[in-house]
């Protein structure tokens, strides 16, 4: 499972606020893209997952806004993966404009069943990816 994974996004017309700021309900929607590009990248897939009945909900969302994305900004999700616990996974997120940081959030995502019971998180999702291999020249 990867650890760290960035997608660009551009600001879209219909996310800006009237004085064509991007409204602060659409940082947890780019949370959440960058959380499935992540797992997609690691080779999962939550439909999958919710097939098996392996269901993943937000259960604390948090986001801290430093400076505004405006309309047609090319943004950068970075999402990280922070801790993992046997029933819990913690992510971090930073909304970046070139180098520069414009939000920053975290979230925690609990494992559950279909009846809504506790689950443990899956073995595969708990192994961070392997450490770049060194080449020799």
């Amino acid at each position: 499972m990867l650890t760290q994974h960035e997608i660009q996004v551009r600001v879209r017309y219909e996310e800006a606020d009237p004085m064509g700021f991007l409204h602060h309900a659409r940082y947890f929607a780019y949370f959440e893209m960058g959380r499935t590009e992540m797992l997609r990248a690691s080779g999962g897939c939550y439909r999958q997952m919710e097939e098996e009945g392996i269901l993943i909900v937000v259960v604390r969302a948090e986001c801290r806004f430093r400076k505004p994305a405006r309309y047609d900004d090319l943004l950068t999700v970075r999402t990280t993966i922070d801790r993992v616990t046997p029933a819990k996974i913690e992510h971090r997120y930073e909304v970046l404009r070139d180098t520069q940081c414009l939000a920053e959030g975290r979230t925690t995502l609990a494992v559950i069943d279909r009846e809504g019971r506790v689950r443990r998180v899956p073995e595969w999702m708990q192994t961070p990816e392997p450490p770049p291999k060194e080449t020799l020249a």
